[in-house]
């Protein structure tokens, strides 16, 4: 089945513009158009905008994102790079997530102090200073 740019964006909740961009950035390479020189979209292409979004979405830049969409229309010659390139990027995300979680642990604690307005007043003397 083939869909237009516009059920795309709807699907993925992307702009058409960001999907023209991806497109002409060479991240979608093997996106086919119709004979009118519109871009169609297959399923096929929906699991490259997933993993587009994924390594968009964990942080990783629009450039590396592009090299490795090249690396895979090279064929398993470049399976090697590809897992490189994903391993350290997962590594880059982990941090993210411990950071994350430091940040939360601090949030939750901020979020118990105000639950219990006897420890907010022990910690604070009745005046909020954070």
């Amino acid at each position: 089945m083939k869909y237009s740019i516009n059920e795309v964006s709807k699907k993925f909740g992307l702009s058409i513009h960001t999907l023209r961009y991806y497109d002409k950035e060479g991240l979608m390479p093997f996106l086919e158009r119709d004979r009118a020189g519109n871009r169609v979209f297959s399923e096929t292409d929906f699991n490259w905008i997933t993993m587009i979004c994924c390594l968009k979405n964990t942080g990783m830049p629009i450039k590396e994102i592009k090299q490795y969409a090249d690396w895979c229309t090279q064929g398993m010659q470049t399976i090697d790079e590809r897992k490189v390139m994903l391993s350290n990027h997962r590594k880059k995300v982990l941090m993210q997530l411990e950071d994350l979680k430091k940040d939360l642990k601090l949030i939750d604690s901020k979020i118990e102090v105000y639950d219990n307005p006897e420890l907010a007043q022990r910690i604070y003397g009745g005046l909020e200073k954070q």
